[in-house]
């Protein structure tokens, strides 16, 4: 089958044009993605071209590689496929994948980054036929559909999480319902944690028996430090080690370099929490790690990890009256964390939430950890794959042991 590739240019198999300017007061309600070169900037009521598409960064982020299965509007700052010339897309989208590092190195702004179709087009390249492109296309498809799922699935559970906490521990349902004289909806046993009425306090109106505290009374905050710029490598020597929001990720770090001098360290489950630039931001240490002076690491004295991830979430609106504070940006440090408002519940109901939310937290943990490892099976392939390295057969036997 590799006898059958050809010797081509990209501009002979992907037409590229140069995307069309909208402006945010031109845009109207709707549901068609505006693709600018960061992604999806906006929606508007009226497409421009039709889907599935193709677009690449043209300026600003020049590189960057986009599919949408449906019609939308190519932004002016976008090069978009105009002309597929019958080969298959999806394997067109995979394609500029691939090539996205040697096109980031093609800037020819002054100032911003910008991409000239001109000099994307008459690079020479190898083609695969029809069905070839339809093979690879299916295997890298399977991979990202699987990724995919995994986060809208993640998205699901973590929502039922957040519903779960904010009902108990916000909210206060169960002990309105008890206070209503309504049936709280849950278990006798579980139910009866519950007070049937409110009382004032200082933080306002609480379940009676309920401590108005703070956080410094009920988690062990942990501040980060940053180490010797000199111990950090992306090797993978030492520890993972996360300076500040740009590394978070949908509840896990998902940016990482490694340090050999750690100087203050977080352990697996441990929530962490943006104290710099911003403030408030949430993930979750899903191994041991070194934290710098962006971080602080948090646990309630229990240990009940799932509580902390959610009660960190709560306190928002608190962090964000440190936006203004610092010099240049916002900051919190660490006896304002501690002087935080917090509500403690009696230990029976956090560990009673704790048995409810950490096997949804687990569930979470074990998705985004097969989606790293389809990832890193798909990055590995990609390159193969497109190039005509490797067959087909021989990539599907890799994924099966993969999967």
């Amino acid at each position: 089958m590799a006898g059958e590739w050809i010797d081509t240019i990209i501009g002979e198999q992907a037409t590229l044009q140069r995307g069309i300017d909208i402006t945010r007061a031109e845009q109207r309600s709707g549901t068609v993605p505006v693709i600018s070169s960061g992604g999806v900037s906006s929606y508007h009521d009226t497409p421009a071209a039709t889907g599935p598409g193709v677009i690449l960064g043209r300026k600003g982020v020049v590189g960057s590689v986009y599919f949408v299965a449906t019609d939308y509007w190519p932004h002016d700052t976008t090069l978009w496929v105009k002309d597929f010339h019958g080969n298959d897309r999806r394997f067109v989208y995979y394609f500029f994948k691939w090539m996205a590092p040697r096109i980031a190195t093609m800037d020819v702004g002054s100032a911003n980054p910008t991409l000239n179709r001109n000099h994307v087009h008459p690079i020479e390249i190898r083609w695969p036929p029809l069905p070839e492109q339809r093979a690879i296309a299916h295997i890298l498809g399977t991979l990202d559909d699987k990724i995919e799922l995994n986060r809208r699935m993640n998205e699901t559970l973590e929502a039922m999480a957040r519903a779960l906490f904010k009902s108990w521990f916000v909210d206060f349902d169960p002990v309105r319902a008890k206070a209503e004289g309504r049936d709280p909806g849950l278990p006798k046993p579980l139910a009866d944690l519950f007070p049937d009425s409110f009382e004032d306090s200082e933080l306002g109106e609480i379940p009676k028996g309920w401590k108005p505290s703070n956080v410094g009374k009920h988690f062990n905050v942990t501040m980060g430090q940053s180490p010797p710029g000199s111990t950090y490598n992306e090797l993978g020597d030492g520890l993972p080690f996360f300076q500040g929001r740009t590394d978070f990720g949908f509840r896990f770090p998902s940016r990482r370099v490694f340090c050999t001098a750690p100087t203050r360290l977080a352990k697996a489950g441990d929530t962490l929490v943006s104290v710099r630039a911003p403030v408030g931001d949430v993930n979750i240490a899903i191994e041991p790690c070194a934290i710098g002076r962006g971080v602080a690491a948090v646990r309630h004295l229990s240990g009940c990890g799932s509580f902390t991830y959610h009660a960190m979430h709560n306190l928002g609106e608190h962090f964000c009256k440190f936006e203004g504070e610092g010099t240049v940006f916002g900051s919190i440090n660490k006896a304002d964390f501690e002087r935080l408002p917090f509500v403690a519940p009696p230990q029976a109901v956090l560990d009673c939430f704790e048995r409810i939310a950490s096997p949804i937290d687990d569930r979470v943990e074990s998705n985004e950890g097969e989606s790293r490892s389809l990832a890193a099976l798909r990055y590995a392939l990609l390159p193969k794959l497109i190039s005509g390295e490797i067959r087909v057969s021989d990539a599907s036997s890799r994924m099966l042991e993969a999967t």
